[in-house]
Protein backbone atom coordinates (compact mmCIF):
# COMPACT_ATOMS: atom_id res chain seq x y z
CA UNK A 1 0.00 0.00 0.00
CA UNK A 2 1.36 3.37 -1.17
CA UNK A 3 -0.14 6.55 -0.08
CA UNK A 4 1.65 10.38 0.24
CA UNK A 5 -0.13 10.62 3.64
CA UNK A 6 -1.63 8.43 6.55
CA UNK A 7 -4.62 8.90 7.84
CA UNK A 8 -5.25 9.02 11.84
CA UNK A 9 -8.78 7.37 11.88
CA UNK A 10 -7.03 4.39 9.96
CA UNK A 11 -4.05 4.16 12.43
CA UNK A 12 -6.78 4.75 15.47
CA UNK A 13 -8.31 1.46 14.63
CA UNK A 14 -5.37 -0.40 14.96
CA UNK A 15 -4.30 1.56 18.36
CA UNK A 16 -7.72 0.95 19.79
CA UNK A 17 -7.11 -2.83 18.97
CA UNK A 18 -4.24 -3.43 19.66
CA UNK A 19 -3.26 -4.54 15.91
CA UNK A 20 0.00 -3.91 14.31
CA UNK A 21 0.38 -2.50 10.18
CA UNK A 22 2.22 -0.93 7.92
CA UNK A 23 2.15 1.91 5.57
CA UNK A 24 4.49 2.12 2.32
CA UNK A 25 4.73 5.82 1.81
CA UNK A 26 7.50 6.01 -0.83
CA UNK A 27 6.51 4.59 -4.50
CA UNK A 28 7.48 1.22 -5.50
CA UNK A 29 11.45 1.12 -6.70
CA UNK A 30 12.26 4.40 -4.34
CA UNK A 31 14.09 3.76 -1.36
CA UNK A 32 11.87 2.85 1.59
CA UNK A 33 9.30 5.36 3.62
CA UNK A 34 7.22 3.06 5.98
CA UNK A 35 4.98 4.44 8.58
CA UNK A 36 4.42 1.89 11.63
CA UNK A 37 2.13 0.80 14.09
CA UNK A 38 4.36 -1.44 15.96
CA UNK A 39 2.54 -4.23 18.11
CA UNK A 40 -0.51 -2.18 18.21
CA UNK A 41 0.77 0.54 20.28
CA UNK A 42 3.88 2.26 18.93
CA UNK A 43 4.04 4.88 15.78
CA UNK A 44 7.89 4.26 13.80
CA UNK A 45 8.51 5.73 10.84
CA UNK A 46 11.60 3.97 9.35
CA UNK A 47 13.49 5.65 6.50
CA UNK A 48 15.95 3.74 4.48
CA UNK A 49 19.58 5.25 4.62
CA UNK A 50 22.04 5.59 1.44
CA UNK A 51 25.37 3.57 2.00
CA UNK A 52 26.87 6.55 3.17
CA UNK A 53 24.29 8.49 4.81
CA UNK A 54 24.23 8.69 8.61
CA UNK A 55 20.98 8.61 10.69
CA UNK A 56 19.82 12.49 12.02
CA UNK A 57 20.80 12.40 15.47
CA UNK A 58 18.20 14.99 17.15
CA UNK A 59 18.66 17.42 20.17
CA UNK A 60 15.22 16.85 21.72
CA UNK A 61 14.68 13.58 24.22
CA UNK A 62 10.93 13.69 23.28
CA UNK A 63 12.21 12.51 19.56
CA UNK A 64 14.82 9.32 18.95
CA UNK A 65 16.15 7.88 15.93
CA UNK A 66 17.50 4.68 15.71
CA UNK A 67 19.77 3.10 13.47
CA UNK A 68 18.28 -1.02 12.57
CA UNK A 69 18.13 -3.48 10.12
CA UNK A 70 15.00 -4.27 8.55
CA UNK A 71 15.25 -6.69 5.73
CA UNK A 72 18.78 -6.33 5.09
CA UNK A 73 17.99 -2.72 4.22
CA UNK A 74 19.92 -0.27 7.09
CA UNK A 75 17.18 1.89 8.02
CA UNK A 76 16.90 4.88 10.34
CA UNK A 77 13.86 4.43 12.71
CA UNK A 78 12.51 7.88 14.34
CA UNK A 79 9.79 7.53 17.72
CA UNK A 80 8.95 8.83 20.87
CA UNK A 81 9.64 7.84 24.17
CA UNK A 82 6.36 9.74 25.54
CA UNK A 83 3.11 7.91 26.51
CA UNK A 84 -0.19 9.51 25.59
CA UNK A 85 0.84 11.80 22.52
CA UNK A 86 0.09 9.41 19.51
CA UNK A 87 -2.16 11.73 17.84
CA UNK A 88 0.35 14.39 17.82
CA UNK A 89 3.30 12.45 16.67
CA UNK A 90 0.97 11.00 14.39
CA UNK A 91 1.22 14.37 12.71
CA UNK A 92 5.19 14.68 12.93
CA UNK A 93 5.64 11.49 11.27
CA UNK A 94 3.14 12.30 8.29
CA UNK A 95 5.03 16.06 8.26
CA UNK A 96 8.63 14.71 8.29
CA UNK A 97 7.10 11.82 5.47
CA UNK A 98 5.81 14.83 3.88
CA UNK A 99 9.21 16.96 3.31
CA UNK A 100 10.89 13.97 2.37
CA UNK A 101 8.11 12.90 -0.94
CA UNK A 102 7.35 16.56 -1.74
CA UNK A 103 9.88 18.50 -0.83
CA UNK A 104 12.82 16.12 -1.36
CA UNK A 105 14.46 16.72 1.92
CA UNK A 106 16.87 14.35 3.25
CA UNK A 107 15.82 12.57 6.30
CA UNK A 108 17.76 14.51 8.19
CA UNK A 109 16.97 18.03 6.89
CA UNK A 110 13.23 16.80 6.97
CA UNK A 111 13.30 16.17 10.47
CA UNK A 112 15.17 19.26 11.45
CA UNK A 113 12.72 21.34 9.60
CA UNK A 114 9.54 19.92 11.32
CA UNK A 115 10.81 19.76 14.72
CA UNK A 116 12.33 23.75 14.01
CA UNK A 117 8.59 24.49 12.72
CA UNK A 118 6.75 23.02 15.56
CA UNK A 119 8.88 24.13 17.98
CA UNK A 120 8.04 27.58 16.42
CA UNK A 121 4.41 27.03 16.49
CA UNK A 122 4.55 25.48 20.24
CA UNK A 123 5.92 28.99 21.80
CA UNK A 124 3.26 30.34 20.22
CA UNK A 125 0.11 27.90 20.61
CA UNK A 126 -2.06 27.84 23.30
CA UNK A 127 -4.40 25.22 24.31
CA UNK A 128 -4.16 21.97 26.15
CA UNK A 129 -1.47 19.17 25.44
CA UNK A 130 -2.83 15.40 25.54
CA UNK A 131 -2.39 14.74 29.06
CA UNK A 132 -4.46 17.90 29.67
CA UNK A 133 -6.96 17.06 26.88
CA UNK A 134 -7.84 13.26 29.03
CA UNK A 135 -7.55 15.48 32.42
CA UNK A 136 -10.54 17.69 31.28
CA UNK A 137 -12.31 14.39 29.75
CA UNK A 138 -12.17 13.07 33.44
CA UNK A 139 -13.80 16.08 35.38
CA UNK A 140 -16.25 16.59 32.97
CA UNK A 141 -17.63 12.96 32.92
CA UNK A 142 -17.09 13.94 37.25
CA UNK A 143 -19.32 17.35 36.87
CA UNK A 144 -22.14 15.04 35.00
CA UNK A 145 -21.80 12.40 37.89
CA UNK A 146 -21.86 14.99 40.39
CA UNK A 147 -24.94 16.54 38.16
CA UNK A 148 -26.87 14.04 38.23
CA UNK A 149 -26.77 13.32 42.17
CA UNK A 150 -26.87 17.68 42.96
CA UNK A 151 -27.86 19.37 40.13
CA UNK A 152 -26.24 21.67 37.81
CA UNK A 153 -25.55 24.18 39.78
CA UNK A 154 -24.44 22.36 42.71
CA UNK A 155 -22.33 20.70 40.73
CA UNK A 156 -20.71 23.36 38.55
CA UNK A 157 -20.36 25.50 42.48
CA UNK A 158 -18.38 21.88 43.44
CA UNK A 159 -16.16 22.23 39.97
CA UNK A 160 -13.03 24.36 41.51
CA UNK A 161 -10.07 22.93 39.89
CA UNK A 162 -10.00 25.47 37.29
CA UNK A 163 -10.23 28.34 39.88
CA UNK A 164 -6.47 27.01 41.36
CA UNK A 165 -8.38 25.49 44.41
CA UNK A 166 -6.16 22.45 45.92
CA UNK A 167 -8.49 20.01 44.57
CA UNK A 168 -10.86 19.07 41.65
CA UNK A 169 -14.03 19.53 43.48
CA UNK A 170 -15.52 20.61 46.39
CA UNK A 171 -18.67 19.21 47.74
CA UNK A 172 -20.27 20.21 50.96
CA UNK A 173 -18.84 17.63 53.36
CA UNK A 174 -15.93 16.29 50.79
CA UNK A 175 -13.42 17.05 48.43
CA UNK A 176 -12.40 15.07 45.30
CA UNK A 177 -9.52 14.85 43.27
CA UNK A 178 -10.31 13.51 39.37
CA UNK A 179 -7.29 11.18 37.88
CA UNK A 180 -7.72 10.24 34.34
CA UNK A 181 -4.59 7.72 32.10
CA UNK A 182 -5.28 6.53 28.62
CA UNK A 183 -3.05 3.58 29.77
CA UNK A 184 -3.84 0.11 30.58
CA UNK A 185 -3.47 0.24 34.52
CA UNK A 186 -4.59 2.85 36.33
CA UNK A 187 -1.23 4.68 37.12
CA UNK A 188 -1.67 8.65 37.86
CA UNK A 189 0.62 11.65 38.25
CA UNK A 190 0.53 13.29 41.59
CA UNK A 191 1.48 16.80 41.30
CA UNK A 192 2.58 18.15 44.73
CA UNK A 193 2.36 17.44 48.31
CA UNK A 194 -1.11 18.90 48.39
CA UNK A 195 -2.92 17.22 46.40
CA UNK A 196 -3.66 14.03 47.78
CA UNK A 197 -3.71 15.76 51.32
CA UNK A 198 -7.01 16.26 52.78
CA UNK A 199 -7.58 19.81 53.98
CA UNK A 200 -8.26 20.14 57.27
CA UNK A 201 -11.32 17.62 58.72
CA UNK A 202 -12.71 17.26 55.04
CA UNK A 203 -12.55 13.44 53.85
CA UNK A 204 -10.14 13.59 50.68
CA UNK A 205 -11.40 11.14 47.92
CA UNK A 206 -9.69 10.24 44.77
CA UNK A 207 -11.60 9.50 41.46
CA UNK A 208 -9.83 7.29 39.19
CA UNK A 209 -10.80 6.88 35.60
CA UNK A 210 -9.61 4.69 32.84
CA UNK A 211 -10.20 6.24 28.84
CA UNK A 212 -9.22 4.52 25.56
CA UNK A 213 -8.95 5.35 22.02
CA UNK A 214 -12.28 4.42 20.48
CA UNK A 215 -11.77 4.41 16.62
CA UNK A 216 -14.97 5.38 14.92
CA UNK A 217 -17.32 5.05 18.20
CA UNK A 218 -16.95 7.03 21.35
CA UNK A 219 -16.52 10.54 21.87
CA UNK A 220 -14.03 13.89 20.80
CA UNK A 221 -13.28 15.79 23.90
CA UNK A 222 -14.89 18.96 21.52
CA UNK A 223 -18.24 16.74 21.17
CA UNK A 224 -18.42 16.36 25.23
CA UNK A 225 -18.20 19.55 25.92
CA UNK A 226 -20.42 21.10 23.64
CA UNK A 227 -23.01 17.80 24.73
CA UNK A 228 -22.47 19.36 28.42
CA UNK A 229 -22.89 23.02 27.70
CA UNK A 230 -26.11 21.57 26.34
CA UNK A 231 -27.27 19.65 28.96
CA UNK A 232 -26.73 22.89 31.06
CA UNK A 233 -28.50 25.01 28.98
CA UNK A 234 -31.17 22.64 29.09
CA UNK A 235 -31.81 21.57 32.60
CA UNK A 236 -29.84 24.81 34.65
CA UNK A 237 -29.17 28.14 32.03
CA UNK A 238 -28.66 30.02 34.47
CA UNK A 239 -25.39 27.89 35.36
CA UNK A 240 -23.70 28.40 31.93
CA UNK A 241 -22.05 31.73 32.24
CA UNK A 242 -20.05 29.11 35.62
CA UNK A 243 -19.53 26.34 33.28
CA UNK A 244 -17.91 28.83 30.23
CA UNK A 245 -15.52 30.26 32.72
CA UNK A 246 -14.28 27.01 34.39
CA UNK A 247 -13.45 25.61 30.71
CA UNK A 248 -11.52 29.11 29.82
CA UNK A 249 -9.45 28.73 32.87
CA UNK A 250 -9.02 25.19 31.86
CA UNK A 251 -7.22 26.77 28.74
CA UNK A 252 -9.98 24.70 26.54
CA UNK A 253 -10.70 27.00 23.13
CA UNK A 254 -13.16 26.14 20.59
CA UNK A 255 -11.04 27.01 17.61
CA UNK A 256 -8.06 24.26 19.04
CA UNK A 257 -10.39 20.91 19.10
CA UNK A 258 -9.24 17.82 18.41
CA UNK A 259 -10.25 14.90 16.81
CA UNK A 260 -9.42 12.10 18.77
CA UNK A 261 -12.29 9.69 20.12
CA UNK A 262 -12.70 8.41 23.20
CA UNK A 263 -14.63 5.76 25.58
CA UNK A 264 -14.20 4.26 29.11
CA UNK A 265 -11.78 1.97 29.59
CA UNK A 266 -13.44 0.65 32.64
CA UNK A 267 -14.95 0.99 35.80
CA UNK A 268 -14.49 4.24 37.86
CA UNK A 269 -12.69 3.87 41.14
CA UNK A 270 -13.86 6.27 44.00
CA UNK A 271 -10.99 5.66 47.08
CA UNK A 272 -10.97 7.12 50.28
CA UNK A 273 -7.68 9.08 50.79
CA UNK A 274 -6.70 7.71 54.13
CA UNK A 275 -2.96 7.51 56.23
CA UNK A 276 -2.44 4.03 54.24
CA UNK A 277 -3.12 5.21 51.16
CA UNK A 278 -0.55 5.49 48.66
CA UNK A 279 0.34 8.60 48.74
CA UNK A 280 2.98 11.75 49.68
CA UNK A 281 1.51 15.10 51.35
CA UNK A 282 1.64 16.89 54.29
CA UNK A 283 -0.15 14.70 56.08
CA UNK A 284 2.61 11.89 56.01
CA UNK A 285 5.67 13.33 56.22
CA UNK A 286 7.87 13.69 58.92
CA UNK A 287 7.43 17.24 60.56
CA UNK A 288 11.14 18.62 60.67
CA UNK A 289 10.79 18.09 56.55
CA UNK A 290 7.62 19.36 55.72
CA UNK A 291 9.07 22.92 54.87
CA UNK A 292 11.92 21.56 53.07
CA UNK A 293 10.63 18.99 50.19
CA UNK A 294 9.31 21.20 47.49
CA UNK A 295 7.87 20.27 44.25
CA UNK A 296 6.93 16.67 44.67
CA UNK A 297 6.15 14.70 41.12
CA UNK A 298 5.28 10.97 41.59
CA UNK A 299 3.42 7.93 40.23
CA UNK A 300 0.98 6.01 41.76
CA UNK A 301 -0.21 1.96 41.19
CA UNK A 302 -3.85 1.59 41.88
CA UNK A 303 -3.69 -1.83 40.18
CA UNK A 304 -6.11 -4.38 42.31
CA UNK A 305 -7.78 -1.90 44.39
CA UNK A 306 -11.35 -1.92 44.77
CA UNK A 307 -13.84 1.23 45.09
CA UNK A 308 -14.14 2.68 49.03
CA UNK A 309 -17.07 0.80 50.46
CA UNK A 310 -20.09 3.54 50.17
CA UNK A 311 -18.02 5.61 48.26
CA UNK A 312 -20.58 8.82 47.85
CA UNK A 313 -22.97 8.27 44.87
CA UNK A 314 -21.81 11.49 42.79
CA UNK A 315 -18.20 9.81 42.77
CA UNK A 316 -19.48 6.19 41.51
CA UNK A 317 -20.46 4.68 37.84
CA UNK A 318 -18.45 8.29 36.42
CA UNK A 319 -18.36 7.10 32.71
CA UNK A 320 -18.47 8.90 29.23
CA UNK A 321 -21.38 9.06 27.45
Amino acid sequence: MTEARVSWTDVEHYLAHRLATSYRLSPTGAPLISYEVEDGRRLCLYVQLGATESPARPTHEQVRVDEVRRAGLRMARLTTPLHGVERDFHDLLNAVAERMLVGGRSFERALVETLDAWEALLRRRRGLDARARTGLLGELATLGSVARELGWEEALRSWRGPFGEEHDFGLRDLDAEVKTTSSEEPRHTVHGLGQLTPTGSRPLWLVSLGVTRAGSGGVTLAQYVEHTRKRIQREAPGAGRRFEQALERTGWEEDHPDDERWRTRRASLALLVTPSFPHLGTDNLPTGMRGRIHDVRYDIDLSGLSSTQNAPAPLTDIRLP
